[in-house]
C-alpha cells in the first residue's frame, strides 16, 4: 500500500464523521427552514423572523459584552503568563484548563450557588452584617456566566501565539529605542493578532447562541436567540421556525467568521516589524 492510499484510508473516518455530524445536521436545518409542517416548500418561517430582530440584536450585544470582557481579562493574563518560566506556564495553563474538564452544566450550577440570594456571597455579607445584594436572575449574572465559561477559550489561543513570539524581535525593538509600552503596542500586539482573532471567535460564537446560561442565571427574564430556538424545538414543537432561526443565526456566525478571516489574512506580513 503506497502512502497516498494509506492517507486516503486514514481520511475515511474523518470524512464519515463530518458527513454524519456536520453536513447532515446542516441539511436537516435547511430542509425544515425551507418547508412547512406538511413538508412542502415554504418561506413562511422566514417571514416570521423580523419579529425576533430585537432578540437577535440583544444576543449580539450580550455576546459582544462578554467577548470584550474576556479580551480585557484574557490578554493581560496570557501576556504575563508567557513571560514566566516553562514550569510555571505549564502549571497555570493546567489550572486554566481545569474548569473545562468539568461539565458545562455543573459550572453553571456552581455560579447559581455562588450568586444566589442565599448563596455564598450573600451568606458572607450576612455574616459581616452587610446588606445582601441581588445578583441572580440579572443581566450581569448572565454576562458573568458567559465570561466564566468561555474565558479559557480567549486565554489559550492568545497565550499560544504570545509564547511563540521570537524574543530577538523584542530585543531588536528595545535596541532601536522602544520602551516596553511602545514594544507592546507596535510589536507584541500586531504579532498576536491571529491569537486575538481566534479567541474572539471562540468566545463570541458560543455566547451569541447560548441558552442554558440565560435560563439558569437569568431566570428566564432574559431571552436570547438561543432560548427562542430551544423553545421552538422543545416546547412549541415548531421545528420549521426553529430551523429558520437557526439558519439565520448560522449565517450571522458565518459572516462573523468571514470578517475575522479577512482581518486575519490582512494581518499577515513577511516577518518584518515596523518600529
Amino acid at each position: 500500500m503506497n502512502k497516498l492510499s494509506a492517507k486516503r484510508l486514514l481520511d475515511k473516518p474523518y470524512f464519515l464523521w463530518s458527513v454524519l455530524f456536520v453536513v447532515a445536521p446542516l441539511i436537516m436545518v435547511a430542509y425544515y427552514a425551507l418547508t412547512d409542517k406538511t413538508g412542502a416548500f415554504s418561506l413562511t418561517s422566514f417571514a416570521q423572523i423580523p419579529a425576533y430582530f430585537s432578540t437577535i440584536l440583544l444576543s449580539i450585544l450580550y455576546g459582544l459584552a462578554a467577548t470584550v470582557i474576556c479580551l480585557v481579562l484574557g490578554y493581560p493574563f496570557a501576556y504575563f503568563l508567557s513571560k514566566h518560566t516553562q514550569r510555571i506556564q505549564r502549571t497555570i495553563v493546567l489550572l486554566v484548563m481545569l474548569p473545562m474538564w468539568m461539565n458545562f452544566l455543573i459550572r453553571t450550577y456552581s455560579l447559581m450557588t455562588i450568586l444566589g440570594d442565599s448563596g455564598v456571597i450573600n451568606s458572607l455579607l450576612t455574616a459581616l452584617h452587610l446588606k445582601n445584594v441581588h445578583m441572580i436572575n440579572t443581566s450581569g449574572a448572565v454576562i458573568l456566566g458567559m465570561v466564566y465559561n468561555f474565558l479559557p477559550y480567549m486565554i489559550l489561543p492568545i497565550y499560544s501565539v504570545l509564547s511563540k513570539i521570537d524574543g530577538s524581535l523584542l530585543e531588536a525593538a528595545q535596541d532601536l529605542g522602544s520602551n516596553k509600552l511602545h514594544t507592546l503596542r507596535r510589536v507584541v500586539i500586531p504579532l498576536s493578532v491571529p491569537g486575538l482573532l481566534s479567541g474572539i471567535t471562540m468566545v463570541f460564537v458560543p455566547c451569541v447562541s447560548t441558552f442554558y446560561i440565560t435560563q439558569k442565571l437569568g431566570g428566564g427574564q432574559i431571552v436570547l436567540i438561543g432560548d427562542v430556538i430551544e423553545s421552538q424545538f422543545q416546547s412549541a414543537n415548531n421545528y420549521n421556525l426553529g430551523a429558520a432561526l437557526s439558519f439565520v443565526l448560522m449565517i450571522l456566525i458565518f459572516i462573523c467568521l468571514g470578517v475575522v478571516n479577512y482581518f486575519d489574512s490582512g494581518s499577515e506580513t513577511d516577518g518584518g516589524v515596523v518600529i
